[in-house]
């Protein structure tokens, strides 16, 4: 449906007035700043339907009150302070039965939601199979079934992942099956083994998939497309989402996962080896770009009636490349220019693909130092950790391995495409377009939002971060002198000996 360009007032934005919304995956990092655009650029919402379950202790309500708290949610307080009473929390669990919903929510649902946004999942690379598949297999499937009730079901747009399909080189925007697997089959064999069989059996079940995250993934797209039949279905595929270019704050992140708490890591001067090809592209993706194309599809999606399912590779590797060397060198520069306050070690990082030369730099840059610490703090009475803290670290980066050691070309023409059918008011208020992505700009801004929103540092605390590098920088220059000197006449020794 195209629109005439010199349209000044938000389609989008108008289409969405009266209408109700249903968000799974809410309290999620991508839930987040789906809920604060949706209330901030979508005013005129009926109602926005948050899938929440008991967590902790704490009821559905308690846990909306802290999410609606939330700092991302300030300016959308003070601008629009009614607009937040749109806001509902039905209670329910994606991992239950019929999603856990009462008989009431249920109607309340299928009698009102017109738009559902479903961004659930476990993320967890390494999840156990049962659990994994549970997640993100058996729970979109049943909220199919909850859609398919909506009496005025205008589209249902699933979050999947770009990383869901490795049978080639090239991923175009479609559901790839296996050939050689009936996913209906699989569902019913995996559905009937109990916990330990599933997971004797996870490595076969994986076959060339690197983890259950992706293994998923790719199964709930076969099988949504499989069953969608008149539910006006569209999938959305992100790769690498992280901090926030623009929206709802520059740099916004709220966790610690993936490529976040690595740069957190390497700007703390906790790691000083990685297992990173430099040369690949790293595909990663602002969060704000991925949500605002979310947003975007479920109008063109509602307005265009499209034929069959269709899929957004929501990616920049193809249009505006980034390889994992540029990144490490925008990153390291951002942490010298904003370092933190609490520093291990002078902020730099090397990459090796090599096992045994990762394997002798991690033992000598990461292992050794935590032991001597470790030992400096049992002998002076103090609690050790560092030992258990880059054991945990290592763990948890290693997961992520195969996808800084490979690399796919996914091709993003459906997120032009739409673009092009979109209003300049629109391509303002609802961007996406990462051809226009600066990436040296972002990764300062990245940097700043570790730092405030993450590691809890002050823009006050910059001069004494400073100060401390400049005197890690001296530090290491000596260590590095002294090491070099020891070496030479460990040579020296040698040669003497001989």
């Amino acid at each position: 449906m195209a629109v005439k360009a010199d349209r000044k007032q938000s389609i989008i934005s108008e289409f969405y007035n009266g209408r109700s919304v249903f968000v799974t995956g809410a309290t999620g990092f991508m839930g987040k700043v789906l809920v604060e655009k949706l209330v901030r650029a979508c005013q005129g919402i009926e109602r926005l339907y948050l899938l929440m379950r008991p967590s902790r202790g704490q009821s559905v309500d308690c846990r909306l009150q802290g999410l609606i708290q939330n700092p991302i949610f300030d300016k959308v307080r003070k601008q629009q302070p009614d607009v937040m009473r749109k806001i509902t929390a039905v209670t329910g669990d994606m991992t239950s039965s019929g999603l856990g919903l009462s008989p009431s929510d249920l109607q309340l649902l299928t009698d009102n939601v017109s738009i559902v946004f479903h961004s659930a999942a476990t993320i967890k690379f390494n999840e156990e199979l049962k659990a994994a598949f549970q997640m993100n297999v058996k729970g979109p499937l049943q909220l199919l079934e909850i859609c398919r009730q909506m009496k005025h079901l205008q589209a249902l747009v699933h979050v999947s992942t770009a990383f869901s399909n490795f049978d080639s080189e090239e991923i175009k925007e479609d559901v790839y099956r296996d050939a050689k697997v009936n996913p209906a089959e699989l569902l019913e064999f995996i559905d009937c083994l109990d916990d330990d069989g599933a997971k004797n059996m996870s490595k076969q079940l994986l076959g060339n998939y690197p983890n259950t995250y992706a293994y998923t993934k790719a199964l709930a797209e076969q099988l949504l497309k499989e069953r969608c039949a008149s539910v006006p279905l569209v999938i959305v595929r992100p790769s690498i989402v992280t901090a926030a270019q623009s929206e709802p704050l520059p740099g916004w992140v709220d966790n610690m996962n993936g490529t976040s708490g690595t740069m957190a890591a390497v700007g703390k001067g906790l790691f000083r080896i990685l297992k990173i090809k430099e040369d690949m592209i790293s595909d990663i993706i602002p969060v704000d770009y991925p949500i605002n194309l979310m947003i975007a599809v479920a109008w063109h999606t509602a307005t265009s009636n499209p034929t069959g399912v269709s899929v957004y590779n929501c990616t920049t590797g193809h249009l505006n490349p980034l390889t994992w060397g540029l990144l490490k060198r925008w990153t390291i520069e951002s942490w010298l220019k904003f370092p933190t306050k609490d520093m291990m070690w002078y902020p730099g990082v090397c990459y090796t693909t090599n096992d045994l030369s990762f394997k002798i730099n991690q033992n000598l840059l990461h292992d050794l130092p935590a032991y001597l610490m470790d030992l400096f703090m049992k002998a002076t009475g103090k609690r050790t950790k560092w030992v258990r803290l880059y054991s945990k670290a290592s763990e948890a980066f290693s997961t992520y391995e195969f996808f800084t050691t490979h690399q796919w070309r996914f091709i993003s023409n459906n997120p032009i495409h739409l673009i092009e059918e979109m209003s300049v008011e629109d391509r303002n208020l609802f961007y996406f377009d990462v051809r226009k992505i600066n990436w040296q700009n972002y990764f300062e801004n990245y940097i700043l939002g570790l730092r405030l929103y993450v590691l809890k540092d002050d823009i006050r605390s910059l001069p004494l971060a400073r100060s401390n590098l400049k005197r890690l920088y001296w530090i290491q220059f000596v260590v590095l002198f002294l090491v070099l000197v020891g070496c030479i006449l460990l040579f020296s020794a040698i040669l003497y000996c001989m």
